[in-house]
């Protein structure tokens, strides 16, 4: 007799497991559902302020998830299900600072039939008029539901006496059950999703009986693992939740509560307790949460305990928290930190080396051959010719120095009229056609030249003005030759110069030499001279091989 009763007290636990159809087995919740179909799965302890992690098997991320399975809302979209995806499925729940609080995991069996194979059952006594629940909330929560339908072993139901009907929520009413009304039924909803239609579909089983149910003794589980170590933060809020099964329905002797050593956890000032009970696909579980306004060490490997009483015994979660291992953060910092220092170095090297950093790149550029744009000169030397030759500070820096230091030393082939003109060819001309052989235009200004057309003194301002004339036109027009200023000697007024002049002359500045740069040993000076002669390189286009071997 009392092997007769376990057997049937075994029979109707079995019956009341269940699926998404689903079924429970050990910790993992099977959900049934067909191929074609529509299909979410929520992963439902999540509080709303929680972050959900999805995962295809024991992967821990969503990359692992198949072509046709997305995450939206912190729900696991099917759009729809395929044959492939069946298998598992992990759900991690986490906090704000990214603690693991739990892991849930799913099992989609996948099917080819309409109405998804389904073990959960429902009994309704014979001759009561009751409801079927449809059991989607998730799906009517889209607010996309066009129409849903009632199906009996997958076909049209159709049945004697009154009618069946749909209210809102899918729920299908059952008039005065009868027992030819046990079956498979299926709830199938019909949606519309960004302009697609798809159908969504959750079966269950009905059984009429002639009598009322005995009331059946369920015994509550401890969903939340034996052990845990949570890894905080001090001085941060830290929740730890605990969650139970505790049947299907409310009404059961089961007691879920935590406790910090001897004490309850609702008795300490700095610790608050709150409760919520959570109904999903008829079971019934109950949610406890331990809040901490503010970690402090004394809580560190102390041991949390949630424990849950009932008549078939008492089960024990112990969770203890773990400071979190900063050193991690402080590597990657200081990391960060050296990084960001080596990259302020470097940049700060290039803006004070940029000019050597590019004369040396140039001369390493210099033995590898390059195609040349057929120009015979480097650049050419504009400037006022004075009568007397050894006296003016202008023409001997244009006829004497820059020819030492460029053409000798660099090896530059610079056009300096007065020098590499012939006598009696046509000066426009000539002037003309040297100008368009040059790469740069380099102008000699000193404070007692001026340029302009009123002022033409004499032929030689005249030359120099007609050589600036045409040189400025083609680089302001053509940006050949590029220009480069020298004043010789102190400020120049750019007042009584060309408009071009001064123009350039605001866009780019211009080098500056001195003749004391030659009769003086200071330290400084010596560093303005070489300054300067770097800066005019710069400016200068760069010496091919072949010019710098015949130097050498």
């Amino acid at each position: 007799m009392a092997a007769a009763g376990w057997v049937c007290l075994v029979t109707v636990l079995l019956s009341l497991s269940f699926v998404v159809t689903r079924d429970h087995r050990g910790e993992i919740d099977t959900f049934h559902v067909s191929a074609g179909h529509f299909f979410l799965l929520n992963c439902y302890t999540a509080e709303a302020h929680d972050v959900v992690i999805w995962s295809r098997g024991e992967s821990k991320d969503n990359l692992s998830l198949p072509t046709g399975v997305e995450v939206r809302d912190r729900l696991l979209w099917f759009l729809p299900v395929q044959m492939s995806h069946n298998g598992s499925y992990t759900c991690q729940i986490r906090n704000q600072p990214g603690v693991l609080l739990r892991r849930l995991k799913f099992w989609v069996s996948v099917s080819s039939g309409e109405c998804p194979y389904t073990v959960e059952s429902i009994s309704i006594t014979k001759g009561v008029s009751d409801s079927l629940p449809c059991k989607q909330k998730e799906i009517f929560g889209l607010n996309s539901v066009v129409n849903v339908r009632w199906m009996k072993d997958c076909q049209l139901i159709q049945r004697q006496g009154k009618p069946i009907s749909v209210d809102m929520k899918g729920n299908m009413r059952l008039p005065q059950a009868s027992e030819e009304d046990n079956g498979k039924y299926t709830c199938l909803i019909d949606i519309n999703l960004d302009g697609r239609n798809y159908t969504a579909s959750r079966s269950i089983l009905l059984t009429v009986k002639d009598d009322l149910p005995e009331k059946v003794f369920v015994e509550p589980q401890l969903v939340t693992p034996d052990k845990q170590e949570i890894t905080v933060e001090l001085g941060l809020r830290v929740e730890l939740q605990c969650l139970a099964f505790i049947g299907y329905s409310e009404d059961n002797e089961s007691s879920l509560h935590w406790t910090v050593g001897k004490d309850f956890a609702e008795d300490l000032e700095e610790i608050s307790v709150s409760r919520k009970t959570i109904h999903r696909e008829g079971k019934v579980y109950e949610l406890v949460i331990l809040s901490i306004a503010k970690v402090h060490r004394k809580f560190l490997n102390f041991e949390f305990e949630c424990h849950l009483e009932s008549l078939a015994g008492e089960q024990v979660s112990v969770v203890k928290l773990k400071e979190a291992d900063r050193s991690s953060f402080h590597m990657s910092w200081a990391f960060c930190l050296s990084a960001s220092l080596a990259v302020l170095a470097l940049a700060a090297c290039f803006f004070f080396f940029k000019v050597n950093l590019i004369l040396a790149y140039r001369d390493l550029l210099a033995h590898f051959p390059k195609q040349q744009d057929g120009k015979l000169y480097d650049a050419y030397v504009s400037f006022i010719h004075s009568n007397a030759m050894s006296s003016d500070e202008g023409t001997r820096f244009a006829m004497q120095i820059l020819p030492e230091k460029l053409e000798e030393q660099y090896g530059y082939s610079l056009f300096i009229r007065g020098r590499d003109d012939c006598p009696g060819e046509a000066i426009h001309d000539a002037t003309a056609a040297a100008m368009h052989q040059c790469r740069r235009l380099l102008i000699i200004l000193s404070p007692e030249g001026k340029t302009e057309e009123s002022t033409c003194i004499c032929d030689n301002q005249s030359q120099v003005w007609y050589e600036q004339k045409v040189g400025l036109h083609d680089a302001l027009t053509k940006n050949d030759p590029r220009v480069i200023l020298v004043e010789i000697d102190g400020p120049v007024d750019y007042s009584h110069l060309p408009e071009s002049l001064r123009y350039i002359k605001r866009k780019q500045g211009a080098l500056k030499w001195k003749k004391d740069f030659l009769a003086t040993h200071k330290f400084t000076e010596l560093y303005s001279k070489r300054n300067f002669w770097i800066n005019l390189r710069y400016h200068m286009p760069p010496v091919p091989t072949r010019r710098l071997q015949t130097i050498v």
